[in-house]
């Protein structure tokens, strides 16, 4: 979950597109990833909870008019080839 929040920080949509689990990679954009990155200043992570296989965090960030943002979500994530990959939020 770090790496991912790190990504969007930096705006790396290529490491963001190939850590979603490959079945759901078709649904996610690269184009509008990387504006939702670029829109925002990334602020800080907080880990709330985790499983196996989720993580509860909140991400903050500024938003293009620098108005205070919190994105709070459970992650799921799936374990393949000896690597874990997003798969999708609860």
């Amino acid at each position: 979950m770090r790496s991912r929040y790190s990504a969007y920080a930096i705006q790396n949509v290529d490491y963001l597109i190939e850590t979603n689990a490959a079945a759901t990679r078709k649904f996610h954009d690269k184009k509008d990833i990387l504006d939702w990155a670029r829109q925002n200043q990334w602020m800080k992570l907080e880990i709330l909870n985790h499983t196996e296989n989720t993580v509860e965090f909140k991400a903050y960030y500024l938003d293009e008019r620098l108005k205070m943002q919190v994105h709070h979500e459970k992650s799921r994530f799936v374990f393949d080839l000896g690597k874990w990959f997003y798969l999708d939020y609860q």
